[in-house]
């Protein structure tokens, strides 16, 4: 047995055992077996999937930038081109296995050389009795033809509906594009709130280090702190001062990016960005691994071109067997026109033809090797897709309760470096810390609170990306 017979053989039991409903068993059995314990902690049947995004999504001017990019997005509308491509495909090949019409009006004039055979036979005859025939003979024809090709071996219907599965496949796959282009329009609507309260928090810091520069200025003046303090003061100040314009660089970029998404020229992105650090993610429900076959477009698309692929084998091995093809036609054909439509002039025929590849099948025989191994990539990459589902779905879920954890935590790191800042400020004017110990206190209070709002940006972003990879966003 030769490597190519090994691999359709290995292609065929991989797509039966798919199709008997292999993936959903083999997930059903992890479902009770070898989930990881946090996922056991959130399975149940409700799947937040199952929620459209418009009720997902409460902020209304993200809402309103989801649904004016499902209009716009330039990305997306090239994908509704190639649905309507499919659909025509799915047309043309529906065509092509019902007979084929064709109307034919013709008209023409020949003359033949004298010193032919033709023409000599001519010279000698009459069309009628005393009259020749003309130097110049007209020619008139009206015909309809039909012509068909039996689909004995279904070549031709198969080919049709492979072609409507790969139809059903592209929307699928668009809406997995909308799941995406939702997710990363929300994923960056809170980044943008994200930097705006950074930036914020940049500023009160430095005004909380301008007013201790001021302080330490006073000092100096009362011989109780040096230059060299006032030196690292302005410092800080102006280092916070140039990270401010680093920031708003990033808000600049993080805005852009969601024009694009939305299809727009460059403009300010309306948002609210008060209170976003008392965002909470939404409860996640994850329901069953089993309903991300069901939910996830990926995962259908990825099904729809494996039975296409199955499809698309029977028809390259249809074509090594007969074809039966019908012709057919009737019409009139005369060479005056007053005597185009008469009993006389009418011409008809009707011809069957059986058509087999006896020799140089190796193109026929390159096509078949090919439908075969695109029907095995077809199963590996169906196999990898719901692998792929749900290990993200775990990773997830998994980071979206240790992102809380380590939210709640840092929230108490910045509770205590915003009231040791308090503190050194008290302990520096009595002269009982020195200026290092205060510009330390500052410096760890905003990176923490940098921290914490990096970490809010995480737990969004974790909420957005589970909810897409269940297979939510596009409806």
């Amino acid at each position: 047995m030769n490597k190519n017979n090994i691999l359709s053989y290995i292609g065929i039991i991989c797509i039966s055992l798919v199709f008997k409903g292999c993936a959903p068993a083999l997930l059903q059995k992890t479902e009770n077996n070898s989930v990881p314990e946090s996922y056991h902690d959130v399975q149940e049947t409700t799947n937040t999937a199952q929620v459209s995004w418009a009720e997902f999504f409460t902020d209304t001017n993200l809402i309103a930038l989801v649904d004016t990019a499902l209009q716009n997005n330039q990305e997306l509308n090239i994908t509704l081109q190639e649905i309507i491509i499919a659909g025509n495909e799915v047309r043309a090949r529906k065509g092509e296995y019902l007979p084929f019409v064709k109307l034919k009006a013709g008209a023409g004039a020949d003359k033949v050389g004298e010193f032919t055979r033709k023409g000599a036979v001519e010279k000698n005859l009459d069309i009628k009795p005393g009259e020749e025939f003309p130097g110049t003979l007209q020619d008139y024809l009206i015909s309809a033809n039909v012509s068909w090709e039996v689909d004995i071996w279904k070549k031709l219907r198969n080919a049709k509906k492979a072609a409507a599965l790969k139809y059903l496949s592209t929307i699928e796959g668009k809406n997995f594009m909308v799941t995406k282009l939702v997710a990363e329009i929300a994923s960056s609507y809170y980044e943008l709130m994200a930097f705006d309260n950074m930036l914020a928090a940049v500023k009160k810091y430095i005004e909380i280090q301008k007013n201790a520069l001021e302080i330490v200025k006073l000092q100096k003046l009362a011989a109780k702190a040096t230059e060299l303090a006032v030196r690292k003061f302005e410092a800080e100040v102006l280092k916070n001062q140039s990270y401010q314009y680093t920031i708003e660089q990033k808000i600049t970029v993080t805005e852009n990016r969601i024009n694009f998404l939305v299809g727009r020229f460059p403009q300010p992105v309306q948002r609210n960005s008060q209170g976003y650090n008392d965002l909470a993610p939404d409860t996640i429900h994850a329901g069953l691994p089993s309903q991300l076959l069901t939910n996830r477009p990926d995962i259908k698309q990825a099904e729809l071109e494996l039975a296409a692929a199955k499809l698309d084998v029977k028809v390259a091995r249809a074509r090594f067997y007969p074809s039966l093809g019908i012709t057919a036609g009737v019409g009139y054909q005369a060479f005056e026109p007053k005597y185009l439509i008469r009993p006389e002039s009418m011409l008809y025929n009707l011809a069957g033809d059986l058509a087999v590849p006896l020799i140089n099948r190796l193109a026929l025989k390159a096509a078949y090797y090919n439908a075969n191994a695109k029907q095995i990539q077809a199963v590996y990459n169906y196999e990898r897709t719901v692998l792929n589902a749900y290990i993200e779905v775990v990773n997830k879920l998994s980071n979206i309760s240790n992102l809380k954890k380590k939210y709640d935590l840092k929230a108490k790191e910045v509770e205590a470096l915003t009231q040791s800042i308090t503190l050194a400020g008290k302990l520096f004017k009595s002269a009982r810390a020195n200026y290092l110990e205060v510009l330390m206190t500052q410096r760890d209070a905003l990176q923490a609170k940098m921290e914490l709002i990096e970490t809010k940006v995480q737990q969004m972003n974790a909420m957005v990306s589970i909810y897409q990879a269940l297979g939510g966003g596009w409806k």
